[in-house]
């Protein structure tokens, strides 16, 4: 099973590919009807190197106003922990993403973890400042306490659903 993406408004190969961190060339190969035309606005396209999300039990809920990553198996609530989100310049976009590769120790100011989601640019992620955490100043990801991310990451797989509002 792979994931289906329905395509949004304004979105190209090109996008879709720097959004899943994928190529082109790969999302031609996954969707041959793509060879020589781009997706239209609510097309379903196969995303090639990720889980069909329906076989993954996990999904992930963030509040930008209370500050809380929420994470549920199936309807139970598995844990709840604080974040840091994104300052008035750099809001944390909402919206409904997919978690799509990882990066343990990434460096500087992400932490001791990166996980990337289906937006180019934006993750969850760990924290060189923990003070941070339960304030909105990052520059549009999800900051967590590195002990919290190193635990979210163990349990949620690439391709597990993530959704952020306000």
């Amino acid at each position: 099973m792979v994931l289906r993406y329905t395509v949004k408004s304004g979105e190209t190969l090109a996008s879709i590919a720097l959004d899943f961190r994928t190529t082109t060339d790969a999302l031609k190969a996954a969707n041959p009807s793509l060879q020589a035309r781009e997706p239209e606005q609510n097309e379903v396209i196969i995303i090639p190197g990720l889980p069909d999300p329906n076989t993954i039990p996990y999904r992930i809920f963030v509040s930008i106003s209370t500050k809380r990553l929420v994470l549920f198996s199936g309807s139970q609530l598995i844990r709840s922990y604080p974040i840091a989100t994104g300052k008035i310049l750099n809001m944390t976009p909402t919206g409904s993403y997919y978690i799509v590769n990882r990066q343990p120790n990434p460096g500087g100011p992400f932490g001791a973890y990166w996980l990337s989601l289906s937006k180019i640019h934006y993750g969850i992620h760990g924290t060189n400042n923990p003070s941070s955490i339960g304030k909105a100043v990052s520059r549009g990801c999800i900051r967590m306490y590195n002990q919290n991310v190193i635990e979210l990451a163990s349990l949620v797989p690439n391709g597990t659903p993530v959704t952020i509002s306000q």
